[in-house]
């Protein structure tokens, strides 16, 4: 197969994704290893990965979650082989523990760990800053604001680390990961072959071994501010007296913003391209220069508290702006921010251009289960049985969708995991009925440990794994308990209901989410129960089918006459397929699944009726 980011030749230039950049420039710079978690706005460098793994020199994986793809990259890089470890922002909370030792032990063959941050909660639980680890665990940062740079910096992040054998970390966030932009491309190097180094008193960080590595790294990290000091991404045009400071995509902003202004000769500039180790001689030239300074970061004010910082230490009278009720600590920045900010910082009044708005008159559109979603039928039937009695415990998954009514499936959430662990202690401390929901993919993530601690610790809990067969929120990769991947069979499938059982659950019970009756049947059967019990709910994603499994519906629902039934299905079941029309329901064949779920809810409404 040919691949536009395998075999174009260096100075071809190619529309990309910033994503598809970044998988390029680690393949320019020789990667050998590649292992991720797929997690919007990371997802598409390990699917690209994927994609092009049986044909590249490298080796990829979706590892399980974060530590373990970070701990199977480590190892990797041990071996002497260009790693790269892709994650999204709060993955890095999962890799921590492992991601300290790297940076003291150090990484020979080269480890770029890829951030990819999410300022205004695009599809995250929050909004984190990652360049706080890099600075907590000592790795350097490089913060790409285009694709160009994407591409460059990512080869650059791998070559520097391979140079001075520690991880650096690529701080992206969600406009960089998907913004397209044209890329030049450039020379691939060979991947190295892997050879290890036995050395146990820089590898095995026993106490007294880290008390040693510790100087080591605080050593490398001054070489490294050395060199970076004259970097090319640290750029520095001087033209008067009024300076900004911008890192991130804040630097794309301010450039469009400076040039629509026609301000470019009445401000200076300085882009910082790496934010970590601090360029502190670059920016202290800077500051030395001007009379007030105006620095534009998203998120926290990191690069405002150092430059701060490095006025106060130098007795610079330079004033320095920052964070206000314009550049705040929330969300992503625009140009329209940007320019707000320059205008004030400039003392000119405000521009009258609207910039890039949201359409007023869009409708809204709630976040919404695909029209035959399996995990809306078993949110039906749990609350047919148990209802607002019980307390619902959601994990991170497509299924955290059946928070709004009429399923109302989600009273708390912490993170990846937690429904089990967080189930258990809320069912401990109320004495209530609890019900945890999770994901195939996010038990294999991080269930598996709240499970044994449940079982362990005798905790009251009913536990419903919703299996749907693949990691559908982030685009479908593959995990351990898949049938079948986008490439094929999985031929070393991990069954589910083997490691409930092998955890010690003795209440084990699989059910088909679209047959109600056995549905309806189980969770009774299971309410009168107690201790650790689990259902196992499954049944493929309905896009998953089609897409991958090429299983063609053959059939769809359709209202035959408008009664009472009808309606509360309607109401109850909440099916995008759905839709009313002149006081009519309605059912769109070009939505609907056919998985005729509708149909037996009218049934049981019937039947419910005639007893009553």
């Amino acid at each position: 197969m040919k691949h536009i980011l395998l075999d174009s030749k260096s100075g071809e230039k190619h529309l990309l994704l910033g994503n598809e950049a970044i998988a390029r420039g680690a393949i320019e710079a020789g990667v050998g290893f590649v292992s991720a978690y797929p997690g919007t706005p990371s997802s598409e460098v390990p699917d690209t990965f994927y994609k092009l793994s049986p044909y590249g020199d490298f080796y990829f994986e979706y590892s399980v979650n974060e530590k373990v793809a970070l701990e199977v990259g480590g190892g990797a890089a041990l071996a002497g082989v260009p790693t790269l470890v892709c994650m999204k922002h709060v993955g890095v909370n999962v890799a921590a523990d492992p991601l300290m030792s790297l940076a003291y032990i150090g990484t020979p063959g080269g480890l770029v760990l890829l951030s990819a941050d999410d300022p205004g909660c695009h599809s995250s639980q929050n909004e984190q800053d990652n360049r706080y680890y890099a600075r907590l665990a000592g790795l350097p940062c490089f913060e790409p604001s285009t694709a160009q740079e994407a591409k460059d910096m990512t080869k650059e992040a791998l070559l520097l680390s391979r140079k001075w054998q520690q991880p650096v970390m690529l701080r992206t966030t969600t406009r960089i990961n998907h913004l397209r932009g044209p890329v030049v491309f450039g020379e691939k190097k060979q991947v190295p072959e892997a050879e290890f180094k036995k050395d146990p008193f820089r590898f095995v960080p026993l106490p007294a071994i880290a008390r040693l590595r510790h100087p080591i790294l605080l050593e490398n990290l001054e070489k490294i501010r050395k060199e970076i000091e004259s970097h090319p991404y640290n750029k520095v045009r001087i033209k008067s007296k009024l300076g900004i400071i911008a890192s991130g995509i804040s630097r794309a902003y301010l450039n469009d913003v400076l040039n629509d202004l026609d301000l470019l000769d009445e401000v200076s500039v300085l882009e910082l391209g790496i934010t970590y180790p601090l360029a502190e001689k670059t920016l202290l030239d800077f500051l030395s220069q001007m009379e007030k300074v105006l620095v534009l970061e998203e998120l926290e004010p990191i690069l405002e508290d150092s430059v701060r910082v490095i006025c106060q230490k130098n007795n610079l009278n330079t004033k320095v702006y920052g964070k206000d009720e314009n550049l705040t600590r929330l969300f992503e920045y625009s140009t329209k921010k940007i320019e707000t900010a320059i205008l004030k910082f400039l003392e000119k009044p405000k521009s009258k251009t609207k910039g890039c708005e949201e359409e007023k008159e869009l409708p809204g559109r709630p976040p919404n289960l695909c029209a035959g979603c399996p995990h809306r039928a078993v949110y039906y039937s749990v609350r047919k049985v148990f209802g607002d009695d019980a307390i619902y415990a959601t994990d991170i998954g497509c299924y955290t969708l059946g928070f709004l009514p009429p399923h109302r499936a989600c009273d708390f959430l912490f993170c990846m995991g937690s429904s089990i662990s967080g189930g258990s202690g809320m069912a401990r401390a109320t004495g209530k009925t609890v019900i945890g929901y999770i994901g195939d993919s996010t038990f294999f993530h991080s269930g598996l440990t709240g499970l044994v601690n449940a079982v362990y610790n005798n905790h009251n809990l009913l536990i419903i794994i919703l299996d749907n067969q693949t990691t559908a929120m982030t685009g479908h990769q593959p995990h351990p308990g898949v049938v079948k991947t986008p490439m094929g069979d999985n031929k070393s499938r991990v069954d589910i209901e083997t490691i409930v059982k092998g955890c010690g659950v003795t209440h084990v019970e699989k059910v088909n989410p679209l047959n109600l009756k056995k549905t309806l049947s189980v969770l009774q059967k299971f309410k009168e129960l107690s201790g650790v019990r689990v259902i196992i709910a499954e049944q493929p994603c309905t896009l998953f089918a089609a897409r991958v499994l090429k299983k063609k519906n053959l059939t769809y629902a359709y209202v035959e006459k408008q009664h009472e039934e009808v309606e509360k299905c309607l109401k109850e079941l909440a099916c995008p397929a759905f839709y009313k029309k002149d006081g009519k329901i309605f059912i769109d064949e070009s939505l609907c699944s056919g998985c005729m779920f509708c149909v037996q809810i009218t049934n049981y409404i019937k039947a419910k009726k005639r007893k009553s």
